[in-house]
């Protein structure tokens, strides 16, 4: 390293179908208890969509290998010059179906010196989960429902956060194949989508929702919380913020009535129009539509009448990982 190591300074890296993400951070202590969270040195996230047209070829395009290869370029100049001590990175979805994966590890090996964890869904999901509910008030009731609602695909999980500080105590985890990109490609290729594209989107939607629901079981929990910036972005519009503010967005409660309103009105907007919402990332607006479309057909089929939103996520739950058992 270029500069003097700081300790419990670590890396996470969460390359998703859509996003790729870096947090540089420095851990609690490993008994700190579950309101103990990390501190922040870096979040950085760039719209890499490493998932393009992976549904329909099985294979990640070497555009998109590219475009990801940029970007941890970018992140391995920040790791050096912030002193990290330990780095993870955690490839999900998009890398997890692709028949070049291997082209994708050597490339990320070259680039990061690091080799990247294509991480089961399970094991996804639960790091998703940990990163959600560490921090989270005392008295929000348990046991918690946390969906990520991805590029690719979209997590399940029901569990606890431990007395003492540790690993949240997961109960159940499930990840399924929808998610913003893929629901996207597979029916509203309509800009804006059709009536017939929502419904069939819809009815897909409702049909994985419903087997996860009952896998984990979803419809036993008293909390939902919702990861991802499918469910961020929703949360934003809700609000009616004038730009993206996570401080504001994080731990924000939004009814289930608002995330229909708000649903319904991404769905009749075009890619162009959704761009003019000030919340909106620009890689975010071609798929937004199906995301917020996922986070309500799983509040409505799950009987939530709000969901909270939260910043913190999978990545969190990476970093999470790297403190001393």
């Amino acid at each position: 390293m270029t500069t003097e190591t700081v300790p419990k300074r670590v890396a996470a890296i969460d390359c998703g179908t859509n996003s790729i993400r870096l947090l540089v951070a420095d851990l609690p202590e490993a008994s700190a208890g579950p309101q103990a969270e990390l501190v922040d040195v870096v979040r950085r996230m760039e719209i890499v969509r490493l998932g393009q047209g992976i549904d329909r070829t099985g294979r990640l395009a070497p555009e998109a290998i590219e475009r990801t290869r940029l970007a941890l370029v970018g992140y391995a100049t920040e790791i050096e010059s912030l002193g990290v001590t330990k780095v993870r990175m955690c490839a999900t979805s998009a890398s997890r179906d692709a028949s070049n994966a291997d082209e994708f590890r050597a490339m990320v090996l070259d680039t990061l010196g690091v080799a990247p964890e294509v991480v089961t869904g399970d094991e996804e999901a639960r790091l998703s989960f940990t990163g959600a509910v560490r921090g989270l008030d005392a008295d929000v009731r348990e046991p918690y429902l946390v969906v990520d609602i991805g590029g690719g695909s979209t997590e399940f999980v029901v569990g606890r956060r431990p007395a003492t500080g540790g690993t949240a105590l997961v109960d159940a985890a499930v990840s399924v194949d929808i998610g913003c990109v893929r629901m996207t490609e597979r029916h509203l290729s309509g800009d804006p989508p059709t009536p017939e594209q929502v419904a069939a989107a819809e009815a897909d939607i409702t049909a994985v929702v419903d087997w996860a629901l009952s896998a984990v079981p979803g419809r036993e929990a008293a909390t939902l919380i919702g990861l991802a910036g499918s469910v961020t972005t929703v949360a934003g519009i809700a609000l009616g913020l004038p730009e993206y503010r996570p401080e504001q967005i994080h731990h924000a409660r939004v009814s289930y009535a608002d995330v229909v309103k708000v649903t319904t009105d991404l769905l009749a907007r075009s890619a162009a129009e959704r761009l003019t919402i000030p919340v909106m990332h620009p890689g975010r607006a071609d798929v937004i539509g199906a995301g917020a479309l996922v986070l309500q057909v799983i509040m409505r089929q799950a009987g939530m009448s709000s969901v909270i939103a939260s910043e913190h996520d999978i990545l969190d739950g990476i970093a999470y990982s790297l403190l001393p058992a």
